[in-house]
Order: structure tokens, then sequence, then C-alpha cells
């Protein structure tokens, strides 16, 4: 991806500011929601490694394969709940669009983290 390319969790920021550092492994998210928009810009440009290194143990899978033919063109942040560099857990309620082969569409979801040892995790989520 280009750096000076907008984010695509559509922060407003360019994707070598934002996400970008996330996922090269030279930053950590500081709050839920940063962890939240560095996911689904994992998803948006094909990254499952990050999606995996992410996702807290006790409810990660083992392999990751992502829809190559789902294109991931929209985030909504809905609302948060704690989540910030003081909290140990954290919700973040979203809505992501999507275009694929069988049309439009979106996610609704209501995502659950967790910060240990200074790194949030993604834990699960409720539709």
């Amino acid at each position: 991806m280009n750096e000076a390319t907008r984010c695509p969790c559509l922060s407003g920021l360019t994707y070598d500011v934002c996400c970008g550092p996330l996922h090269a492994g030279v930053a950590r998210a500081r709050t839920a929601e940063q962890l939240m928009r560095s996911r689904y810009s994992a998803f948006a440009t094909g990254d499952p490694a990050y999606l995996l290194a992410t996702w807290h143990p006790t409810t990660r899978p083992k392999d990751l394969e992502l829809d190559e033919t789902i294109r991931w063109y929209r985030l909504d942040i809905v609302a948060t709940t704690a989540g910030t560099p003081f909290d140990t857990s954290g919700t973040v309620e979203f809505e992501a669009f999507r275009k694929g082969p069988g049309g439009a569409g979106s996610q609704h979801e209501v995502s659950s983290f967790v910060r240990e040892d200074g790194q949030w995790f993604y834990v699960d989520g409720h539709r």
C-alpha cells in the first residue's frame, strides 16, 4: 500500500501514520478502538497474520483465510465503552461495509477487547 494513501479505516490519516505502523509491528494500538480500526484495515489490505497476532490466544483460530473477492470499503464506529490506555477491557460497536460477488452488504458487531501487558487483543464479537 502506498504510504500516502488514505488509511482504509477512514480515520482521516494516511496509512503510513495510522494503521501501517501497527501492521508492520513497529507500534502497538493505544486503545481498543485503534486496534479495531487496525484490524478492519488488515481485512481491507488482506493481512491475516496481523489479525491472528492481535486475536486473544483463548479465542484465536488456528488459521485464517480471507476471501479475496470481498472488498471492504467503509468502517463506521458506532460506539465505544472503556478501552482507553488506562483500561484493561473495552468494547467497540461498528459497522463495516463490503462489496463482493454476492453484492454489497455490511457487518454490524460489538467487539470485545482486553489489554494484557500493555497490548490490546480482540476477544470476540457479537452481532
